[in-house]
């Protein structure tokens, strides 16, 4: 029988990483961290892990955090791992997926460029993704790396039914999102909708109507990720304007810079809104508010189903 999987997690995913490894079975990789005067870091792997297959859980949430991920990957190759597993919950800069004017940075394309130059182990790489923005972005991992797309759905649609109980209109922010809403609506058996969005100018939009019928009716807004909300305050007072006697959100990639939910919060807009634990800052904010449920399982599942195909 194989030795489990060693998981190794980057600072910032402490907390998923322990409860991933609770649905694991993992053992859990060490590593020390210690900061340098001049703001270098050093690292060192403690746990051996010389022919063990290993998955490092992280997100690539700022260009820190994506160096983390890089140095400890290619070390873990380096120290002789058998397989080498990426996690990453939340895909950073994934909304830079393609470049609107001449000159501009697809930093989506080079992150995965990034990724994909950690060296090869024995037996492959291969980094698991959740909710891409853009599902496209698989494409742009090169060589050797097996990216693998993980769909939050199922668990989206548990969270949206918890919001909206047995009636409601599941709803999203604009017409980009209508498809993907209108399928998990009819999965539901329950009634989409979609706002729509007159463009003021080059920067701003407005939200000018609703899809569907959704007076005297309780809304679930889903958006993939929420950062300042701006789409969604449109969105969701629309919806109230249209006679809705309540609007709760859900999103896969809760990141909420700054004051952004205090601003949600604040609007009187809304009940409630639920997200995964994609992103720490979840999870620094989880309240009464702000439910979180974690991915840990979902993201095990999915590890463990294309380990199986691997060998």
């Amino acid at each position: 029988m194989p030795a489990p999987s060693i998981l190794f997690v980057t600072a910032r995913y402490a907390e998923l990483g322990k409860r991933y490894r609770d649905v694991s079975g993992c053992c859990a990789g060490e590593v020390e961290t210690r900061d340098f005067p001049d703001g270098e870091h050093y690292r060192r792997i403690l746990t051996p892990c010389r022919g063990r297959d290993v998955v490092l859980l992280g997100g690539s949430i700022s260009d820190s955090d994506t160096l983390e991920l890089y140095d400890l990957a290619c070390s873990l190759v380096y120290y002789g791992a058998r397989r080498l597993t990426l996690v990453l919950p939340f895909f950073g800069y994934s909304t830079m997926e393609r470049p609107m004017r001449s000159g501009e940075v697809v930093t989506a394309k080079t992150r995965a460029t990034l990724f994909s130059a950690i060296p090869p182990a024995a037996m492959g790489n291969r980094i698991v993704l959740l909710d891409l923005h853009v599902q496209g972005i698989t494409h742009y991992f090169e060589g050797a790396v097996q990216p693998v797309h993980v769909s939050a759905r199922p668990l989206i649609a548990d969270l949206a039914a918890e919001l909206g109980g047995d009636d409601f209109v599941l709803a999203c922010t604009d017409a980009g999102r209508a498809k993907w809403v209108e399928g998990l609506a009819g999965d539901l058996g329950v009634t989409p909708a979609f706002a729509y969005k007159r463009r003021i100018d080059g920067a701003n939009t407005e939200v000018v109507g609703v899809s569907a019928h959704v007076q005297g009716k309780r809304v679930v807004i889903y958006d993939d990720m929420i950062r300042t909300g701006s789409s969604l305050l449109g969105a969701a007072k629309a919806y109230r304007d249209a006679g809705a006697i309540d609007v709760s959100a859900v999103t896969t990639h809760g990141v909420f810079p700054g004051d952004a939910l205090e601003r949600l919060r604040g609007s009187g807009l809304f009940s409630s809104i639920a997200t995964t634990d994609s992103h720490p800052r979840s999870l620094e904010l989880a309240g009464d508010f702000l439910k979180v449920h974690t991915i840990s399982e979902l993201l095990y599942s999915a590890v463990r189903e294309e380990g199986s195909e691997n060998g």
